[in-house]
């Protein structure tokens, strides 16, 4: 049975579960639980543990980085951190690969970061350890190229293509492990010519779940981690102490440099996220909730009729809208002109924007208890201009000549797994058709 909230709003019973995990964890917030039990994200092949016989040795650690104050520090998990102490557990990274060691007094374990290393053999043959050039893409996209950028937190892999259009957009997948099957949804835009180029993060934010198998295999080695939330895997911060989960946004600039080419004049930044409902497959475009506040006449123009407001989007926010439109027959536009000023647009058959303006604090709500999900109760929508990292993105991109146009789009479950499935569907009739079947 659905559950009212207090502002009135019916949710689905597929958000109220009640999370098994261990009582004795004094830890309350289930991070990605939502994802993994309930919208059944696949988080199968994001990462993988090993027991490792023998251990390495003191040589080998010692040219590996050693995490474990700096997770302990910053970790959210008291049990977990509570557990790593007991256990007397030293934590390590070896930077070149991306892999991270649970150092035991009497074993050793290995995280393995399995989705990063398939995406890396598919485009390159090898799982490279620093820059490399640019080569070609390996028949995934033809006349495309691909050049791998090294960094302490995973990496980036960066994509062009023939066309330098700047009318086309480039595609930035900034949580790729994170939101799964986002880098599919680039690859798509790229491989039917929506896109000139794709910024992919390969590296990990401390926020990725372990899934129940490779729980179970800690379990059974004597390291019982708490599920709700794994940053003391993979960091969640840098040595400077910024958030991993950022560094495309911060670091944007430098990836459009090393693209080549002209600035884009429009950035479609693609992230994941699950709906209010079973079968939810509304795309969300937020185009900004923090300062620097976009107005509408940046967007195109505005009228008022009556209680509802009309915006006919300009030149470029067409191009990319049309784009987003491709994917679902129902997108929603989403952001704030001022902190008590926020505009929910439906988007109509002609890419003009139909919706209203409200005061955010009177009319968002969080989904669950003690989760920063936002939605609004009235459209039982998700509300998404709260995320900071579409600020950070729009703040780097006003230092390009363009001064480019940044779209934050979130694509529901459902509509990531059919395009995945779709991108391998054509691998398929790609290698038949060059095999001569």
């Amino acid at each position: 049975m659905a559950e009212t909230t207090r502002n009135g709003a019916q949710i689905s019973p597929l958000f109220m579960s009640r999370f098994q995990v261990d009582e004795n964890a004094p830890f309350k917030r289930h991070l990605n639980r939502l994802e993994v039990e309930i919208a059944r994200e696949d988080y199968r092949e994001l990462k993988h543990v090993e027991l490792l016989d023998p251990c390495p040795d003191e040589t080998f650690f010692a040219h590996c980085v050693d995490l474990t104050e700096r997770l302990l520090d910053t970790s959210q998990n008291l049990y977990n951190c509570d557990l790593i102490r007991r256990k007397q557990i030293r934590i390590y990274m070896d930077s070149s690969l991306y892999h991270v060691y649970y150092r035991l007094p009497d074993r050793c374990i290995r995280f393995v970061p399995t989705w990063r290393e398939n995406v890396l053999e598919q485009f390159f043959g090898f799982i490279p350890s620093g820059d490399t050039e640019w080569r070609p893409c390996r028949r995934l996209l033809d006349g495309y190229t691909a050049k791998f950028v090294a960094d302490d937190a995973g990496g980036a892999l960066l994509l062009r293509g023939p066309d330098q259009d700047p009318s086309l957009p480039v595609f930035t997948v900034s949580h790729g492990p994170y939101d799964p099957h986002t880098l599919e949804v680039a690859f798509y835009f790229l491989r039917y010519g929506r896109g000139r180029a794709a910024i992919v993060n390969l590296g990990f934010s401390g926020r990725e779940p372990l899934t129940d198998d490779n729980l179970a295999k800690l379990k059974s080695w004597g390291i019982p981690l708490n599920p709700s939330n794994i940053d003391v895997i993979y960091p969640y911060i840098d040595s400077q102490g910024q958030p991993n989960c950022y560094k495309h946004e911060d670091g944007l600039c430098r990836y459009i440099d090393q693209l080549g080419g002209p600035h884009p004049d429009v950035i479609i930044d693609v992230h994941g996220y699950v709906g209010t409902h079973a079968d939810d497959d509304r795309v969300l475009v937020g185009m900004g909730g923090l300062p620097p506040y976009p107005s509408l006449a940046e967007l195109g123009t505005a009228e008022y009729r009556g209680d509802l407001l009309h915006v006919y989007p300009n030149e470029r926010l067409r191009r990319g809208l049309a784009i987003i439109r491709e994917l679902s027959q129902e997108v929603y536009v989403q952001l704030c002109i001022e902190q008590r000023q926020c505009c929910h647009f439906s988007m109509l058959g002609g890419l003009q924007l139909l919706g209203r303006i409200f005061d955010p604090a009177r009319e968002v709500s969080d989904m669950l208890p003690g989760e920063t999900r936002s939605f609004l109760p009235k459209e039982n929508i998700r509300w998404l201009p709260s995320a900071g990292a579409n600020a950070r993105q729009r703040v780097q991109a006003c230092k390009l000549v363009t001064r480019a146009l940044c779209i934050h789009v979130e694509i529901p479950t459902l509509i990531r797994q059919r395009i995945a499935l779709k991108i391998k569907q054509q691998a398929l009739e790609d290698s038949y058709q060059s095999s001569g079947l």
